[in-house]
């Protein structure tokens, strides 16, 4: 079996390149190596000359502020590159595995959302994906699309590297307590692919829309609290004193694209259909703090 995969130097993109290295031949490339989504005809010209049996598109424009003066570059990358390798999929009969995102909905509620809850973007980001969303679904291709939220790497910049920078600099930090979500690992994520995209390969009825997060739910400030309270534990250099991680709401930092407040996901589905568990989100970022301290 041939996998291609584009976008291999992300943060998902690097993890997938060990979890579907056993699946079989691993075809894995970046945008200077043909897989520019910014290039219809190139794109569809990579997939046709690797003709894989399965496609997994790890890249995407993910810049939610720059996309409200950029929307043009966001639909090509995250709506019409997707529709593309949609019919290139149908075409050779290959599965295609993308990644959208919880900014797909209004955010409004607070409870988590099921894959057939009615969407609502509130940016051109959010509906940059669910455009590529629907295109993938009304293709008539094998899919699996998994919806994730606040994914992170050890490799990269994260939230997390950002609040122990901060940390070890300042004396009071103010985190936005009023967005709920689950921390969710690249690696995670790379893990759950190649456990769907095996099981969907031997069963083609599992294809489909799936929420793929961490177990559990947090808001940015008590995600901050625990990393930096983790890293203290550790011995790392930590100025900014526990009761100076002060919580503040959306409406006091200001940002061109508007953030969704509630951003829990709902994995009922993805467990009982795949048989897997999610760990929660606690485990995965205490892993990825080890290892970058």
């Amino acid at each position: 079996m041939k996998i291609l995969l584009l976008g291999k130097n992300g943060q998902v993109g690097w993890e997938l390149q060990r979890a579907l290295a056993p699946l079989g031949e691993l075809v894995a490339l970046d945008r200077s190596e043909g897989a520019d989504l910014g290039d219809n005809a190139a794109l569809a010209a990579v997939v046709r000359a690797h003709a894989p049996q399965v496609i997994v598109n790890a890249a995407a424009y993910t810049a939610v502020d720059k996309a409200e003066s950029d929307a043009e570059a966001a639909l090509q990358v995250n709506a019409h590159a997707p529709a593309r390798l949609a019919l290139e999929a149908k075409a050779l009969g290959a599965l295609l595995l993308h990644y959208s995102t919880d900014y797909v909905f209004d955010g409004s509620g607070n409870q988590p959302r099921a894959e057939d809850a009615a969407t609502g973007p509130l940016s051109v980001y959010g509906r940059s994906k669910l455009q590529g969303e629907q295109a993938i679904r009304a293709s008539g291709c094998r899919h699996l699309i998994l919806r994730t939220s606040w994914v992170y790497a050890a490799r990269g910049g994260n939230f997390a590297k950002t609040m122990l920078r901060l940390a070890a600099e300042r004396e009071q930090l103010k985190v936005i307590a009023d967005q709920i979500g689950a921390p969710t690992g690249a690696d995670l994520l790379a893990d759950l692919s190649a456990h769907m995209i095996r099981a969907t390969l031997d069963k083609p009825q599992l294809g489909g829309l799936y929420h793929a997060v961490a177990a559990g739910e947090t808001s940015w400030h008590a995600y901050a609290k625990h990393v930096i309270e983790f890293a203290r534990t550790r011995g790392a250099a930590i100025k900014v004193a526990p009761d100076q991680i002060l919580a503040i709401p959306t409406s006091d930092y200001p940002t061109p694209a508007q953030r969704p407040l509630n951003s829990r996901l709902a994995t009922a589905k993805l467990q009982q259909a795949f048989g897997l568990t999610l760990p929660p989100w606690q485990q995965g970022v205490e892993r990825m703090l080890t290892e970058i301290l």
